[in-house]
Formats: C-alpha cells, sequence, structure tokens
C-alpha cells in the first residue's frame, strides 16, 4: 500500500505540525513505508542514497556536518540528496535550514518539510502516523478500556453509561485508553489496535462532572497510549419484554475492518452496577480464552442428569 505526500500532508499536517518549505512539485511522490530512515551518511554526498519509499529525516548532526563544507561542495551533497527516490525529507524548526536545501528541494522537486516538534518526538508521531496512513482504518464511538490486560471497547448509545462505566473501572485499576472517538487500526489480518484522538488523549467526558483529564486525576498508570481491541461490550437501556441471553452459550460477534471480535451484550437498568458486570465478562472472556466455559459445562451436566448418567 501506498500513500502520496499530498494526502500525508494533508492528514499530518496538525499532528505533526509540519509545513511545506519547498519541493511543491513533488507531491504525488509516494510513501511505501511507515518506518521513517535518517539522512544520516548521505550528507557526505557519497554512496549511501536515502531509501525510496521512505520518509528521511533530516538532524543537527547532519546540518552541523553540511555547515562544515565548502560553499561548492554544499552545493553538490544538496543537490545530490534531493536527487535521490525519497518521497521527502522533514527537517525541525530549531534548526537552520540553508537556502542551498530549499534550492536544491525546488529544483529536484522533492518536498521539504519543517515542524516544530522535537526530533525524538518527531519520529516517535511519524512511524504512528504512517502506520495509520498505510494501513486501513476507522473510526469508532465509545470508550476503549484496559481491563485486566484485556482490551475492551464499551459501546452504545449516547448517554447509555459507558463513560461512567469506564470511571468505574478506572477506579478499580483498569486503564483508559480512549473516550468517545477511537481510532482503528487493521494490524495484520486479524489484529485491531484502537487508539485516541491526540488533542482529546487521556480525558474523559462525564456528565454533571464535565471534562475530566484522567491521567492528572489518577496518575499516568491509569491511561495507555493505545491497546489491542480483544472484546466488544454492547450497553444498551434494558427494554420490557425483549428477550437477553441469559445462558451465555451462544458467542455473538461484531465485525470492525473485517475482523470479528466476540461481543457481549449488557441491558441496563436502575440499581445494576454495570463496571462489575463488565469486569467479570472479562474475567469469565478470559476463562474461555483458557478452555473454560462454565455455561457449557452446567449444561453438560443437566444433559448427563437426564441421560441418568450419574456423577461419582
Amino acid at each position: 500500500m501506498a500513500v502520496s505526500v499530498m494526502v500525508f500532508q494533508k492528514e499530518c499536517s496538525s499532528s505533526l505540525q509540519i509545513r511545506l518549505l519547498a519541493g511543491e512539485k513533488g507531491l504525488g511522490r509516494e510513501i511505501t513505508a511507515a518506518g521513517p530512515s535518517e539522512v544520516g551518511l548521505a550528507i557526505t554526498g557519497e554512496a549511501f542514497p536515502l531509501d525510496a519509499g521512505r520518509v528521511a529525516i533530516l538532524g543537527k548532526n547532519e546540518i552541523d556536518y553540511f555547515l562544515c563544507q565548502t560553499p561548492r561542495r554544499q552545493a553538490e551533497i544538496a543537490d545530490k540528496i534531493f536527487s535521490y527516490p525519497s518521497p521527502c525529507i522533514i527537517t525541525t524548526s530549531d534548526l537552520d535550514v540553508p537556502d542551498v536545501f530549499l534550492d536544491a528541494a525546488n529544483r529536484r522537486g522533492m518536498p521539504f518539510f519543517v515542524s516544530s516538534i522535537l526530533i525524538a518526538d518527531l519520529v516517535e508521531e511519524l512511524q504512528w502516523e504512517l502506520r495509520r496512513l498505510l494501513r486501513e482504518s476507522a473510526t469508532v464511538h465509545g470508550v476503549l478500556v484496559d481491563i485486566l490486560g484485556i482490551g475492551v471497547l464499551l459501546a452504545g448509545q449516547s448517554g447509555v453509561g459507558k463513560s461512567e462505566c469506564a470511571l468505574d473501572l478506572i477506579v478499580r485499576g483498569s486503564r483508559l485508553v480512549a473516550d468517545d472517538i477511537i481510532l482503528v487500526e487493521k494490524a495484520g489480518s486479524a489484529t485491531l489496535i484502537g487508539r485516541g484522538n491526540k488533542l482529546t488523549q487521556h480525558h474523559m467526558e462525564v456528565r454533571g462532572l464535565g471534562i475530566l483529564n484522567i491521567r492528572d486525576l489518577f496518575g499516568l498508570i491509569a491511561t495507555r497510549h493505545a491497546k489491542k481491541i480483544e472484546l466488544v461490550i454492547r450497553i444498551e437501556l434494558w427494554e420490557k419484554g425483549k428477550e437477553y441471553d441469559r445462558l451465555g452459550v451462544e458467542q455473538e460477534c461484531v465485525e470492525i475492518l473485517g475482523v470479528r471480535l466476540p461481543s457481549l451484550l449488557i441491558p441496563v437498568s436502575p440499581g445494576r452496577n454495570v463496571a462489575t458486570i463488565v469486569e467479570v465478562a472479562v474475567r469469565n472472556h478470559l476463562l474461555k480464552q483458557q478452555g473454560v466455559n462454565s455455561a457449557a459445562e452446567l449444561i453438560e451436566r443437566q444433559i448427563q442428569k437426564a441421560g441418568g448418567i450419574v456423577e461419582s
């Protein structure tokens, strides 16, 4: 899969805080790899070309080396750097970019960006954004919580109590991944990774309390940046007369980005401790993963008893 530099700029200009300095005519170049590469030894102008398909990062060491060269040598190096098949180059705003780089970028048609994020943070965020762009992705509404090591997506209509349930779980030791808007990425054929929007990360809206910063309230241990989604629990208001599963033998599933995930439906009524039910549901899910199915075992014992088989 590939994504053009133009799409990359449009989708990531806010999160990466990037702006185009030069090389606009090369925005049609394609990015094919999520892992960025450093300009590194390519700045010497020798036989160390930039990788095709990978975004290149220009750092302080490279700039310092470049500025030590003669003007003629600088022109040669810049022309060679921007003639490589790399889709684009990104540097940071705390570095002084030589004008010869801008001239070469425009002449060779390689987009040259500057970011206001420091290099160390830029590389991490760039990797995540490129993985998102190069994979299938979707946005779902709900709350994603890490409960006992299992990524649980709490889904349901607005106002049903998802955030309140998640808050109760966090007080008990669970960890918030995202509230309201969850960015879901497909990693492999059967794996979904969920994370929050960068702007609202670690925040939660609880009616009556407003916006809460979970990290500030409960500490770093109460939040996670991302988590694999393994279970979907749908919460809905109790509807009188509706038939609900009372045995738990049949395993329902929901599909997100073509991946089927086990799902449970929990009806909510006054006086019901939803957080406790959700936590027990996760514990039961863990037991099933270990081959222990309480409902199936009980039914099997009933069948044996009905057939006249007496257990010792």
